[in-house]
């Protein structure tokens, strides 16, 4: 599918188009995975999984700031008509997508599953044979959580965010039809209900269930039909993350009329006839959200917890490495004589929960720092901070509260580590904190050093399986200043953090020198290909979306310097274009584990300098976020470093090269099969 990015009739600058755009085609790649032949059909199943989850977190984040956008623009009619393109143009786009979903999961999807003995009923009746176990189940378990709301004019109810209802028709005469509301209790109940009859297991939808037991609730009633939709809110913009303050002011002004969360989407069964759609658009006061006509089940995210028994039908487990410092050891002790660096998931976590705990009993353990963004519900860290300040350690952690979709859970932990005498510092409401590090300082009169960790990823024992990422631990003494400042600068700041002069010597800290320091990183590559030396630029990030970064690099690409880009999401770089960006490449790789991890390389002159951490090259980390990026220093964990990412680099079975439509074109080559996830496994089980 090409993804098309430029159109004439639209005259708006497409900045947050391209960004959107870029998006989907991220979701896009992601859903190819779904249908390559290299995935076990667990693991396809997951990916259909993670591209829903992906497109319902689009219409709650980025579909509600072209909305608010198009509101400030009403008065301009030519902007207003370009964000209603933009629009249309996404929706179009997310149609075909849909379209993609449907028939991997009815042409490859359905037979794999029957012929591993699994009927999987999708648009079809309950069999007769299985009747007698799901009137039980439904009895038994589903009949308790279901309320029955009915459409009038005078109905007062309100659909919750991406909760699943059922619209029930019941027939009064020819002529007249009485619509009933049901919930769809998938956060009480599984999903997916199995009924194993010989060899083959059954797996029905709770949404099958309940139109099963229609009968029982409208008895002698007659039921010609029921449609199944679902309504996405918005998912209340950080309007200082994402724009500049004019247009944030502007847009929270406009919002602030609205309620909390007001809706973005309303997806339904295609099915449902005209006048039954109009009846629920007046009733919800949807008029305003995107109409989006769907198929008969949503929140496919469920998917992923189909009951599947068979390991064979999964990736086989890649078993971590254990790094390789003594276990006897003190892990302090260990990183005051070298630096340690642990990629995860190839690597085994327990460094890092080591670190936790060992600061939280150890002797001359005085003073603990951390940053938490998303915090893991069962927190073994958040646990050992508390033992921590329970064992008379002075502990400080900075707990960002607007983590999106993590308040909650971060509020419960902030909570919790305050009662055992945690000092617990907020950040400001127009500043996030996403740096990942952590400081733990000695008494005087021990030999050992400050003691530093810093990362490119969350403090997070459960995303750490999954998410690929990198920590450094480190005693380098000039290093851990700079540290110990932001840890200071966390501490203190109020509102403004402008007027507070922090001169990091080591560290790249956002709104204070990190944007800089990258722009003279890449004016020295220019400089050195413009003299004839050895140049070239390799990054890896998340996300790529900052217009003076980006230009920046069209800049060293025009000077001649070679640029690989490695970016899983967001692109809004146009590579190989010529006389711009002939010499960028941008790859995305989409594999067993999400990429997370954020990596800078600058050659040098043939001594490269890197860095790491958690800052992507987006508006928002760049402007509105306190962000840490690290140098490694040490020779043997730099060349370790550079290792990992030349096999990414040389990935010719899950990478693409991101065209310049934004099309997910395959890497496809006469080199030896290279997928790097499992080559960097052996790469590091061989270092072990």
């Amino acid at each position: 599918m090409i993804l098309e990015t430029k159109t004439k009739e639209v005259s708006l600058k497409p900045d947050f188009f391209d960004r959107d755009i870029s998006w989907l085609s991220f979701n896009q790649r992601v859903l190819l995975e779904a249908e390559a032949n290299d995935v076990p059909l667990f693991e396809k199943i997951k990916f259909l999984s993670i591209y829903s989850s992906n497109l319902d977190e689009f219409y709650r984040v980025r579909i509600p700031s072209l909305m608010a956008l198009k509101k400030i623009s009403k008065n301009k009619k030519e902007n207003s008509f370009a964000y209603q393109h933009i629009l249309d143009k996404i929706q179009h786009i997310v149609d075909d997508q849909q379209r993609v979903f449907g028939t991997i999961m009815t042409q490859k999807i359905l037979p794999a599953l029957e012929k591993e003995k699994y009927h999987l009923l999708y648009n079809e009746p309950i069999p007769e044979n299985i009747h007698n176990e799901i009137t039980h189940y439904f009895f038994k378990e589903v009949l308790a959580f279901l309320q029955i709301v009915e459409i009038t004019k005078e109905t007062d109810f309100f659909p919750e965010n991406n909760k699943l209802y059922k619209l029930v028709v019941v027939e009064e005469n020819t002529d007249t039809h009485q619509l009933f509301l049901l919930n769809i209790p998938s956060d009480d109940l599984p999903r997916f209900f199995a009924v194993k009859k010989g060899a083959k297991t059954y797996i029905l939808f709770l949404d099958d269930i309940i139109k099963f037991g229609l009968k029982f609730i409208f008895k002698d009633q007659k039921l010609p039909a029921d449609y199944n939709f679902k309504i996405t809110r918005d998912a209340a913009l950080e309007l200082d993350d994402e724009y500049d303050e004019a247009i944030a002011e502007k847009m929270e002004k406009k919002i602030a009329k609205r309620d909390y969360s007001f809706a973005t989407r309303f997806l339904f069964d295609y099915r449902m006839p005209p006048p039954f759609l109009q009846s629920l658009i007046d009733t919800f006061k949807l008029k305003d959200a995107t109409i989006v006509l769907g198929g008969s089940y949503h929140n496919l995210k469920d998917l992923a917890s189909l009951p599947l028994k068979k390991q064979s039908l999964s990736y086989t487990e890649m078993v971590p490495v254990s790094l390789d410092a003594p276990v006897a050891k003190s892990i302090f002790d260990t990183v005051a004589e070298k630096d340690l660096m642990l990629h995860v998931p190839y690597q085994s976590y327990d460094s890092v929960l080591r670190f936790f705990n060992e600061a939280s009993i150890h002797p001359n353990a005085e003073e603990i720092y951390v940053t938490l963004y998303r915090v893991a519900s069962d927190s073994r860290i958040a646990n050992a901070l508390i033992s921590a300040a329970r064992n008379g350690k002075k502990v400080t952690v900075v707990v960002e509260l607007k983590a999106r979709f993590d308040e909650a859970n971060n509020i419960k932990w902030s909570k919790q580590l305050k009662k055992a005498g945690v000092k617990i510092v907020h950040s400001i409401p127009s500043l996030k904190v996403h740096a990942k590090i952590a400081l733990v300082k000695f008494k005087k009169q021990s030999k050992l050093p400050p003691i530093g960790l810093l990362a490119t990823g969350n403090l997070n024992e459960n995303t750490a399986r999954f998410y690929t990422d990198h920590i450094l631990m480190t005693a380098h003494k000039e290093m851990l200043k700079d540290l110990e400042k932001t840890f200071l600068l966390l501490a203190t700041i109020k509102k403004n953090p402008k007027r507070y002069k922090m001169d990091f010597k080591h560290l790249l800290v956002a709104k204070f020198n990190l944007r800089e320091k990258f722009i003279k990183l890449i004016d020295n590559e220019i400089q050195n290909k413009r003299k004839g030396l050895a140049a070239g630029i390799t990054i890896k990030l998340n996300n790529l979306e900052e217009k003076s970064l980006i230009e920046k690099l069209y800049e060293a690409s025009n000077a001649g310097v070679k640029i690989q880009l490695i970016v899983r999401g967001i692109c809004c770089l146009v590579p190989e274009i010529p006389g711009r960006s002939e010499n960028i490449t941008v790859r995305r790789i989409v594999d067993r584990y999400l990429e997370h991890g954020r990596i800078f390389v600058f050659e040098n002159n043939g001594n490269p300098l890197l860095f790491m951490g958690s800052a992507d090259w987006m508006n928002r980390n760049i402007y509105h976020r306190i962000e840490v990026c690290f140098p490694v220093y040490d020779p043997i964990l730099k060349e370790e470093m550079l290792d990992i990412l030349k096999i990414q680099l040389d990935d010719n079975v899950k990478a693409s090269l991101l065209g310049a439509s934004l099309e997910n074109i395959p890497v496809r080559n006469e080199k030896e099969p290279t997928r790097s996830q499992e080559k960097i496994h052996e790469y590091l089980k061989r270092k072990s």
